[in-house]
């Protein structure tokens, strides 16, 4: 919904949208959930932005989260994996309706064309990082916490993951998409996911002050949030001779020796690696030097066969059922993967998650724009 003010039927919505002096305003107001994305947000957002986008009057886009308490402290914690289990198991085509709607939100917000500032505080995970990477200021603060776990319940990391991963420095892209660590603001920054830090307790001054400016050109508007940026230490950009040295192996095997031969952080990225889906890893290492080459469209393209495939490539043995179980079903954190060895997937299984079950015109996301 869009409102030109708050309201108490606002507050109920998930999807917050106000358009204050020269900017659009949206938070995500699903709490509970950490703010995790349903079809219902992903429609709102994206009829949202289409609005804005052919509104001369609105200069940009800021976006933020909620918390149980108030606005700020969690940005969102990806997609709702719940729905997606739950429709993953049923048959339900909102499924399909889903990631197709997704993936045209993320495309949108990369080619909005104006300014979108994303406040990346506290938990930015799977499909937060897909509202947030395309933004052209991306804020972090000393509580983000950001990754692409998708590979701890079998999946990979898709919202455009394989093409933002790859383009950050050196193998820094294999090591956070076969890990799913989690990183820090000063990590983010230096690894080119974020363009700045500010202290969280700042935030709600400078978007009041975003909320009430009417900047006279987009430079001012820039200006402004910089202005508030400050540095904040990376805590893993001491390990990028060795991630790169070790993620930047031909293939997860070579990896995973190259690990267990190194530092003692070397050694526990290597038991991590044995936690996750043997089938997923070999998938995912390939996305991410696929989508190197690719442009964003092309990437989300790719990502919506290999989905496709998660959920209906081999019935009654998808690893996408299987860990969302494990993690969020039953909890018993002891997937069953399938095949259980880095050594036991074959070359042909992990292929077959890169052929297109569509032909190229009619792909569902066939209208993207390179």
């Amino acid at each position: 919904m869009i409102e030109n003010s708050s309201s108490a039927a606002a507050n109920q919505s998930e999807v917050i949208a106000e358009v204050r002096c020269t900017l659009g305003m949206i938070t995500l107001n699903r709490p509970r959930a950490l703010n995790a994305l349903s079809l219902g947000m992903v429609r709102e957002l994206l009829a949202t932005l289409l609005a804005w986008q052919k509104d001369d009057t609105i200069l940009g886009v800021a976006i933020r989260g909620s918390n149980k308490e108030g606005v700020f402290g969690a940005f969102c914690a990806g997609g709702d994996i719940r729905f997606l289990h739950g429709a993953g198991s049923s048959g339900n085509p909102e499924l399909e309706d889903f990631f197709t709607e997704e993936y045209a939100l993320n495309h949108l917000i990369h080619s909005l064309g104006k300014p979108y500032i994303a406040f990346m505080d506290g938990i930015v995970m799977g499909g937060g990082m897909g509202i947030s990477q395309g933004g052209s200021l991306r804020i972090v603060t000393e509580r983000t916490k950001m990754a692409m776990p998708e590979t701890a319940i079998g999946l990979f990391p898709d919202v455009g993951g394989g093409y933002f991963l790859s383009r950050c420095p050196g193998a820094v892209g294999e090591w956070l998409a076969l890990t799913g660590d989690t990183i820090g603001a000063g990590d983010a920054v230096a690894f080119g996911l974020a363009d700045g830090c500010m202290p969280a307790e700042q935030q709600a001054e400078l978007w009041e002050t975003l909320a009430t400016t009417k900047f006279a050109n987009v430079e001012a508007l820039n200006a402004v949030v910089r202005s508030r940026f400050v540095s904040m230490d990376g805590k893993n950009t001491a390990h990028r001779a060795e991630i790169d040295a070790c993620f930047g192996q031909p293939t997860v095997a070579a990896i995973e020796q190259a690990l267990q031969a190194g530092s003692d952080w070397a050694r526990a990225e290597a038991a991590t690696l044995r936690k996750r889906s043997p089938l997923m890893l070999h998938v995912v290492l390939e996305q991410i030097r696929r989508a190197r080459k690719m442009t964003l469209a092309e990437d989300l393209r790719m990502e919506r066969d290999m989905v496709r495939h998660c959920f209906y490539l081999r019935p009654g043995q998808s690893e996408t059922l299987e860990g969302i179980r494990a993690l969020a079903v039953d909890k018993d954190h002891n997937p069953r993967w399938n095949p259980a060895r880095i050594e036991d997937v074959g070359d042909a299984q992990w292929q077959a998650f890169f052929a297109s079950p569509w032909p190229a015109h009619s792909h569902p996301l066939a209208a993207l724009k390179d």
